[in-house]
């Protein structure tokens, strides 16, 4: 189980959703109700509590806690960038 952020993908987080240099960006399950799949990913600043992946990009830190990995299956996240915006792809 791993996570990643793609440099695109940082760059958005800065430049246009206004994190700073050292935040704390956790990756959460929501309840989404929508579609084949009733979950999807949320993003906030927070402090980690019990975290079971992390990554640090460009001065980032993102962090999936253990209540939240469960999501992931055993497999890895990267968080990318496409038509100016974020999008979380499961692998």
């Amino acid at each position: 189980m791993k996570l990643d952020v793609t440099p695109s993908a940082a760059s958005l987080f800065k430049n246009e959703w206004g994190f700073q240099q050292g935040d704390r960006i956790r990756v959460f399950v929501r309840y989404n109700g929508e579609g084949d799949d009733a979950f999807a990913f949320g993003i906030t600043r927070d402090e980690p509590s019990y975290p079971a992946v992390s990554v640090e990009k460009d001065d980032l830190h993102f962090f999936m806690e253990n209540n939240d990995v469960w999501y992931l299956d055993g497999g890895d996240l990267t968080i990318d960038c496409a038509d100016d915006g974020i999008v979380f792809n499961r692998i």
